[in-house]
């Protein structure tokens, strides 16, 4: 049986164009994570592990929707090989059910780490060169000074709850304790 897998890093993003190909390419089940791929532990892919048996295909978009770095792919792709289990990638065209499948897959594995690592070298690159300029890289601060300052007052006289203080500042939890 073929199971499908499709991740999306935030709840702003959409997952149809994976789902529609998934389930074009012939997958009973499809499992659904919304959360980074640096994120090792997602519920969707304990789900996926608990449902695929010897002789099913794992099938997903694209090899980053399952793991960012060559080392999580293998080890994706080890214990899948272990079980008696397949991966197919729709977008690199990889099915390691196959010797061949196996090679490509090792082969686009590689590469797109070694895309990953150009493009943070690259922006690393970029903040460095900012930053002798004189630029900050960081996000505008939600919170007036004044606004943060009494927050953190009343946070720490412990006069109202969390979620009072974020109620009347106006602010999320995460704002708040940033």
């Amino acid at each position: 049986m073929y199971i499908g897998y499709a991740r999306v890093s935030t709840h702003e993003q959409h997952l149809a164009l994976q789902q529609d190909a998934l389930t074009h390419a012939g997958c009973k089940k499809i499992i659904v994570d919304r959360v980074s791929g640096t994120v090792a532990e997602r519920p969707g892919l304990a789900q996926i592990k608990e449902l695929l048996r010897g002789g099913d295909t794992l099938v997903v978009w694209r090899l980053d929707r399952l793991g960012r770095s060559i080392k999580d792919l293998i080890t994706w792709v080890s214990w899948l090989e272990h079980e008696g289990i397949g991966l197919r990638s729709l977008q690199e065209v990889i099915d390691t059910t196959s010797p061949s499948g196996k090679l490509t897959f090792h082969i686009f594995a590689a590469l797109a780490e070694f895309e990953r690592q150009l493009i943070q070298e690259r922006t690393q690159a970029g903040l460095r060169a900012a930053r002798v300029r004189g630029r900050v890289g960081d996000r505008p601060k939600v919170l007036a000074p004044g606004k943060r300052q009494r927050a953190v007052q009343l946070y720490q006289a412990k006069q109202l709850t969390v979620k009072e203080i974020c109620e009347m500042m106006g602010i999320s939890k995460t704002t708040l304790c940033a």
